[in-house]
């Protein structure tokens, strides 16, 4: 009974989802629409190979690689620290309010996505890479706090136990403890991240937070899609380059 309720449910809100949507893919396949976008895509092509607008292109690169590595970076101790505080000291009544609060600011972190933190920050923080980075800690602190928060709550209990015992402090048990078991877990959760992040720093720009995105946005406003064709292969060839890194240094890990 209560499978055939799930069923339902899950069959009613894919129903109602469609509906809302209100998908017209015979629209996206008329010939006259399919031409549009090939002319479209044609204008793309060949590439802007000036050697000045690759220099940017290429400093623009670089800001979208920082702009991952700071961020991602900084989210992993950030995250950290809110883990420990919401998973460690829950034995008490200050511990538990301490744990609740940790926990429900992870939530507050990353339920809100990059661009539309970009978007808040450039009000203080102004144009540029600082915004796009401040965006991918707010979010990516929440999300790899929440991973690491869970992780450490996974944690075998039987040996923190005895260690508390024995008198040795919740850091120490944290430390020397469950860091050595999940140290590896949490390093593949931080690349994880991060290539994730490379693909969000290239986008930020479109709100004016700096990198390939801003540069791409830029030249699509004034419809330079030549030059725009050459920041999205920029933009492809950044990601591959970290994504194969990120797969190359988890193999090692493990």
């Amino acid at each position: 009974m209560n499978k055939l309720v799930t069923v339902s449910i899950v069959f009613l809100l894919l129903l109602f989802s469609f509906m809302q949507v209100d998908l017209r893919l015979r629209e996206l396949v008329a010939y006259d629409n399919l031409e549009n976008i090939l002319k479209f895509i044609a204008e793309f092509f060949p590439p802007h190979t000036e050697k000045d607008f690759l220099k940017a292109v290429l400093i623009a690169l670089w800001e979208t690689l920082a702009i991952s590595i700071v961020g991602t970076l900084l989210s992993a101790i950030f995250g950290l620290i809110l883990a420990y505080f919401s998973s460690e000291y829950t034995d008490t009544l200050v511990g538990k309010i301490s744990s609740n609060f940790c926990k429900f600011l992870l939530n507050a972190l990353r339920s809100i996505p990059e661009l539309v933190w970009a978007a808040l920050l450039i009000i203080s923080a102004g144009l540029g890479p600082f915004a796009g980075c401040l965006a991918i800690i707010f979010h990516t602190t929440g999300v790899l706090g929440r991973l690491f928060s869970d992780a450490l709550e996974n944690v075998p209990p039987e040996a923190p136990r005895v260690l508390r015992i024995n008198g040795v402090s919740n850091f120490n048990i944290f430390l020397h403890n469950k860091m050595s078991q999940l140290t590896v877990q949490f390093s593949s959760y931080i690349l994880y991240r991060w290539e994730n992040n490379i693909r969000v720093a290239s986008v930020l720009g479109l709100v004016g937070a700096g990198g390939l995105g801003q540069l791409l946005s830029f030249h699509l406003g004034l419809f330079l899609m030549d030059k725009a064709c050459t920041v999205i292969l920029a933009m492809l060839l950044l990601i591959l380059f970290v994504d194969g890194l990120s797969y190359s240094i988890r193999r090692r890990i493990y």
